[in-house]
């Protein structure tokens, strides 16, 4: 079994200690989905919502959460993100969310990637509850991380 790395000796949770590791370019991607009728997804592309254009403030917001990580999950190291990128695309029956995110450090980005998508799909429900109480924000996922010493990793 892989030993949890929050964890110390004793089984108290723990920031791991990432001071020797080396610094190294790092790369994650995550997605995430929001199921939603056909009448809500045109509401969302059509630009018109009353809060504004719902796709756009939800990537700004991913965008946002990404770099406020640390302060949101209690073992997260605060880092220097290079790049935070959202994109919110319609497919069949609702929008799919991905985040990139980047940086140069001793420690992944996949809890930024993570976060970003989760904190949008949480926006677009914000943005379109007043049409559809019933949306559903489901598979909310990594889907590929790079760098480090475990190298890549794909879903």
């Amino acid at each position: 079994m892989a030993k949890l790395t929050h964890m110390d000796e004793t089984g108290r949770a723990r920031m791991v200690d990432v001071s020797d590791k080396a610094s190294t370019a790092r790369e994650a991607v995550a997605e995430g989905f929001v199921r939603m009728s056909g009448q809500t997804l045109a509401l969302a592309l059509s630009g018109q919502g009353r809060k504004g254009d719902v796709r756009a403030v939800a990537e700004v917001a991913g965008v946002m959460a990404a770099k406020k990580t640390s302060e949101l999950i209690p073992m997260c190291h605060p880092l220097a993100i290079t790049k935070a990128e959202v994109r919110i695309e319609p497919v069949d029956d609702g929008l799919m969310v991905t985040a990139r995110v980047k940086t140069t450090g001793q420690t992944g980005v996949e809890m930024e990637a993570l976060t970003a998508v989760s904190v949008a799909c949480l926006t677009l429900y914000d943005m379109l509850k007043a049409a559809e109480k019933g949306m559903v924000i489901e598979t909310v996922r990594l889907t590929s991380k790079t760098g480090g010493k475990s190298g890549a990793w794909r879903a």
